[in-house]
């Protein structure tokens, strides 16, 4: 075995796969175009790790020998492998002064194409020249290959698969990508396209979607509850303003210690954004309490600070306990790690900012939106439908202590037999939106059987709609 330096990427580094389709140009030709035009244009992108070349034919030089004229000219296989690597090279040769100036010396050597390879000399006999041509054809032809790249059922193709570098963020990444296949393509034969394979900024747009698509739901949800149990809109605004607020500063800490914008950490902010909004929402409706039952000619301004008070050290601890819930995740080390700790960070950073403007900013909102007509809880409709309902049960569990906590762990008991039906795994399934395709055949099944295996299998799953 020997060590290699390899690219600075990972295993998910793999964010764009694109194909090479022209109809007058043989797999030999696009994969020289994808080797020598295509991916030096792509690698140049800034945040892209290595372009890998899959599909298509490498173009390689053989050399046919002839054994008979070998034979005669005395000429071995070792000979004519020493002859070629020897005539493949340049060859520095220092420097000449020529008026007043230094100009290098170079021997150029590398072979450009069959002619020079059949120029090249073997030997030497009564100083006339033994070239290769004499006992060897050289001949253009395929290396051999290992894997196929094919598009929809409709042949093969060459195919670049962009990989970004470490730590790079994998939107711009593949913007920088996009564009630089778009300044290749202008230099491409005619007829010849650049077709969009794999795009994982699908992915991370829709991430980023969900989340603003939770972020809208949640203040529509917390505008509703405030208003159907208060009668009040100015103070779902208290609400409305402090989530954003929140999720800000938990972005703000994320730019802080370098973390990206991915699904793990986006997902850490969609879970906390629920439990994020409690404290405001417990903390409104004491204050409207307080200014219901406060006495007349109090200043409104000590009956806010007040409930604020009563209130805000339970809420402000409530939330930092569930900040801390998430901090075991934060020993699992190596792959579980890597894939949790983004989730884990944004999930404390989001409490933690939760925590903080729960006994900060509410109550300042409090003191300019909670104002105006304060309908009191028995006028209101939907409260006094709620308590009628609730008061009863409450009365008959009290009167019941000890069968309803007998009934409870009843109910325990009986979900230990389903909990364990459940099953588990460490990934869970991600509806990404694009489904990979992998077919199992036979062992020592050759490339051309599996080309026409899979040129049928694509045939028929493009047929589906």
């Amino acid at each position: 075995m020997t060590p290699a330096l390899g690219p600075d990427a990972t295993g998910v580094g793999w964010v764009y796969q694109y194909a090479l389709v022209g109809k007058e140009l043989s797999l030999a030709e696009l994969r020289s175009l994808q080797d020598w035009v295509v991916r030096f244009g792509v690698s140049k992108a800034d945040g892209v790790s290595e372009v890998a070349s899959v599909g298509g034919f490498v173009k390689q030089y053989s050399i046919v020998v002839d054994p008979p004229r070998m034979r005669a000219q005395g000429v071995t296989l070792a000979d004519i492998g020493q002859a070629v690597r020897d005539s493949n090279m340049d060859t520095g040769g220092r420097t000449v002064e020529i008026s007043e100036f230094e100009f290098m010396v170079r021997g150029r050597g590398y072979l450009k194409g069959t002619a020079d390879i059949e120029a090249i000399t073997l030997m030497t006999k009564s100083d006339v020249p033994l070239r290769l041509s004499d006992v060897a054809q050289v001949e253009i032809v395929p290396d051999e290959r290992r894997g196929i790249t094919e598009l929809n059922g409709d042949g093969e193709v060459a195919s670049g698969i962009v990989l970004q570098r470490v730590g790079s963020n994998a939107l711009t990444v593949i913007d920088n990508a996009k564009e630089a296949l778009a300044d290749v393509q202008k230099s491409l034969p005619e007829g010849t396209e650049i077709v969009p394979v794999y795009d994982r900024s699908t992915l991370i747009n829709s991430a980023i979607e969900t989340l603003k698509g939770t972020l809208f739901e949640e203040s529509l949800v917390v505008a509703a509850v405030t208003i159907i149990f208060l009668l009040h809109l100015r103070s779902a605004l208290v609400a409305i303003i402090m989530l954003p607020v929140a999720i800000l500063m938990a972005f703000s800490a994320m730019k802080f210690l370098g973390l990206g914008s991915n699904i793990m950490s986006l997902g850490g902010i969609a879970i906390a954004i629920g439990a994020m909004i409690d404290a405001a929402i417990v903390m409104i409706e004491n204050a409207h309490k307080h200014l219901e039952r406060a006495e007349p000619g109090k200043p409104r301004l000590e009956i806010l600070i007040d409930a604020a008070a009563e209130v805000g050290p339970a809420l402000f601890f409530s939330l930092l306990i569930i900040t801390v819930s998430f901090l075991p995740i934060f020993t699992l080390e190596n792959q579980e790690g890597r894939l949790f700790g983004p989730l884990a960070f944004t999930k404390t950073f989001s409490m933690a900012a939760a925590a903080i403007l729960s006994v900060t900013l509410v109550p300042a909102l409090m003191v300019i939106f909670v104002r105006g007509h304060i309908v009191p809880e028995h006028k209101n409709p939907v409260n006094r439908l709620l308590i009628a309902f609730y008061r009863p049960i409450i009365r008959a569990v009290l009167k019941a202590l000890g069968l309803t906590i007998i009934v409870a762990l009843a109910a325990l008991v009986a979900t230990i037999w389903p909990a364990r039906q459940l099953g588990s795994e460490f990934m869970p399934s991600l509806d990404e939106g694009t489904l990979m395709y992998m077919p199992t055949t036979l062992p020592g099944i050759s490339v051309t059987k599996a080309a026409k295996l899979m040129q049928m299998q694509d045939r028929i799953i493009i047929s589906f709609p």
